[in-house]
């Protein structure tokens, strides 16, 4: 605890002492070896982050696109995936063509071992904005389902997203997106990725 002198602007000279308790006083003290190893469990990487290990060299990625009427478009890019910063994180660079244009695309992925969820984050050179999605593993399916947002660059509004990322096999993955707009989802894309 600490004292706080205040003078009163009465016109007496009397001075009032007040006890003040300092932020955190009735807290239990935290127990610094125990936070120590939390902290170190923490950026140890774990079996997740061998699973996506895993997935480290080169991919064929064959790309179908959806419109909201239907329509399907291809395009077909090569992932070069990578740990990265110790083997915490996963980095993958496409690159390829989409409608017909040239297309690179950069991927991160994270698991947090705290929260016992993966985050995904994709850039490309077909806007100027970040997709960023979240979600959890589930070992009998052998699938991530993330979910996430992304922005209309029509109206700037923000549209709600599912991915579901789902290993088929050693050398097989499978992405799908699918989009929200006025309640009803759709597919979006599917990507269908073989190892090289």
């Amino acid at each position: 605890k600490k004292e706080v002198t205040i003078d009163t602007e009465q016109a007496s000279t009397k001075t009032d002492t007040v006890v003040e308790a300092e932020k955190g006083d009735t807290d239990t003290p935290r127990d610094s070896v125990a936070e120590m190893k939390a902290w170190e469990a923490y950026a140890t990487p774990g079996e997740m982050h061998k699973m996506m290990a895993d997935e480290v060299g080169t991919w064929d990625c064959v790309m179908t696109f959806w419109s909201p009427d239907g329509k399907k478009q291809k395009g077909y890019t090569t992932a070069e995936i990578k740990m990265i910063l110790g083997g915490r994180y996963q980095e993958s660079i496409y690159k390829g063509t989409m409608m017909g244009q040239p297309f690179e695309g950069k991927a991160t992925l994270a698991y947090n071992k705290a929260s016992k969820e993966f985050t995904t984050t994709f850039i490309d050179n077909m806007g100027t904005g970040m997709m960023t999605a979240t979600g959890k593993y589930e070992d009998a399916s052998k699938s991530v389902t993330y979910r996430g947002t992304t922005t209309d660059p029509m109206d700037g509004t923000k549209i709600q997203y599912r991915e579901v990322y789902t290993i088929i096999d050693g050398n097989t993955r499978r992405m799908e997106m699918f989009d929200a707009k006025e309640g009803k989802e759709y597919k979006t894309m599917q990507i269908d990725m073989k190892r090289k």
